[in-house]
């Protein structure tokens, strides 16, 4: 199962790297930190002007705390905010997140839907964002939980 999971998040991570167009202003390629629940090195992956896969190697502090990844794809709405300088969007998405076992508790593989505002800086290859996560377990057992945090990410 942990196997599987590691698959499905290198496959949509590199199914992104592979499609990308070059559309993306700050660059196709973003990383960075995430702080919250989980906490962790956080990668994006621009395929076009509206659309990334992302995904997360982090850490979980629930239950004793837990190694997780997860990876989801990302649309993408500009300009509903009217700013003068950079650009902001409301994204949302779905999918997958695997959390391995502890001493406390099996390991977890869940359906997420991520939903946040991201901001990038005019001129500088930054992104801030911050993001709200409903998930649903499905194994071992039928659990929903809520996630989220904070972060950022350099494009090159």
């Amino acid at each position: 199962m942990r196997k599987t999971a590691l698959i499905v998040v290198a496959l949509m991570a590199l199914a992104g790297w592979s499609y990308a167009q070059g559309q993306h202003e700050a660059g196709n390629t973003g990383i960075g930190l995430i702080f919250g629940e989980p906490s962790g090195v956080s990668l994006k992956v621009w395929t076009g002007p509206k659309i990334a896969f992302d995904g997360a190697a982090a850490w979980s502090f629930v239950n004793g705390g837990s190694f997780q990844v997860h990876g989801d794809i990302l649309f993408h709405s500009f300009g509903i905010f009217n700013i003068e300088r950079g650009k902001a969007a409301i994204y949302y998405g779905f999918g997958g997140r695997f959390k391995t076992a502890t001493d406390t508790e099996k390991a977890r593989f869940s359906f997420r839907v991520p939903l946040g505002i991201s901001y990038e800086f005019e001129g500088v290859s930054i992104e801030l964002f911050f993001e709200v996560v409903p998930m649903l377990d499905i194994v071992p057992s039928t659990e929903a939980s809520v996630g989220g945090g904070i972060g950022f990410r350099y494009y090159f």
